[in-house]
């Protein structure tokens, strides 16, 4: 027990050890990002990419996030109107990319229209875009297999939106019937115990699987950071483009990134829960929803609030 609490504490002072010393030292897991998709012309380039694979689903970048919250939260607790400004903008960032996210609802519903028109009546076999001299030409099977990619945008880009807007389905067995401060600390402790840690280990996997189709040699979770360095001599760009189809969708490596996108959307909102959580629990329900933006289907459908 001993053992485990110093380790605790000694990687929580590492942790600003570490931040400070990737803030000073860029070029050493940056210098790869001039060079994406290009040959990388140094080993020095290569262990840079290499570094930050290893350290983008490391316990060192943990613990600088854990390092990070500590510090937000103790400034929110000294001046909570801070906190509040927290809570305020990561819900503002969900919102935002939701809304603007579901909108790929609507470009998917007429992009099919226009594939199903040009396939069964023109007979057309490509849609080609051009301006100022630049083209793109794909056969109708590549337009109709990127339909999938919309799907993953809304489900992956929407989700805290949705969380935000009180959208998810809830199985409640105890909650509605506790009293209104034992609510918001069940709350609380779900952020903490259940999001937090669900989004850190899918993290964890999806990290080095959306790596694995963009460079080779493949990398893996249990790879450490010498063995990556030493894989760094070979490591040469190999992004995924193979369709389900000789003509179709060949960028899968973005539903990968997606997968990422959808785990650190739900990590920040899980931080956000907490705060509001936390600070609705602190004010009492007078606070309840207090600056909580959701959309409304407006006047004269209230009957249907909640319903869609």
């Amino acid at each position: 027990m001993v053992d485990a609490i110093g380790w605790l504490f000694a990687s929580i002072l590492t942790a600003f050890a570490n931040a400070f010393h990737a803030i000073t030292h860029p070029g050493e897991w940056l210098a790869w990002l001039p060079y994406i998709n290009r040959p990388m012309p140094t080993p020095e380039v290569k262990e840079s990419l290499m570094r930050f694979i290893y350290y983008g689903a490391s316990r060192e970048f943990f613990f600088v996030l854990l390092v990070l919250f500590l510090i937000l939260t103790a400034i929110g607790l000294w001046r909570r109107p801070v906190m509040w400004a927290y809570v305020r903008g990561l819900e503002w960032f969900a919102n935002t990319i939701g809304r603007a996210v579901a909108w790929v609802g609507l470009i998917m519903v007429i992009q099919q229209i226009v594939i199903v028109f040009l396939q069964r009546i023109f007979r057309v076999a490509q849609i080609e875009f051009g301006a100022f001299g630049i083209g793109f030409t794909k056969d109708l099977s590549w337009w109709s297999e990127e339909l999938k990619l919309y799907n993953a945008m809304i489900v992956a880009l929407c989700v805290t939106y949705t969380f935000v807007q009180g959208g998810h389905v809830r199985v409640d067995l105890v909650y509605s019937n506790v009293s209104y401060r034992w609510k918001k600390a069940i709350d609380m402790i779900g952020s903490l115990v259940f999001m937090v840690p669900v989004a850190a280990l899918t993290w964890l996997f999806a990290w080095f699987f959306f790596w694995r189709v963009m460079v080779v040699p493949n990398t893996s979770a249990s790879d450490g950071l010498d063995k990556l360095l030493l894989k760094a001599r070979a490591v040469r760009w190999n992004i995924e483009t193979i369709g389900f189809s000789p003509n179709g969708f060949d960028a899968y490596f973005l539903f990968k990134l997606l997968i990422l996108s959808f785990v650190a959307l739900t990590f920040l909102h899980a931080l956000a829960f907490f705060w509001r959580s936390f600070l609705e629990f602190v004010e009492g329900p007078e606070s309840d929803g207090k600056y909580l933006d959701r959309d409304t289907l407006g006047e004269g459908e209230e009957a249907y609030e909640g319903t869609h």
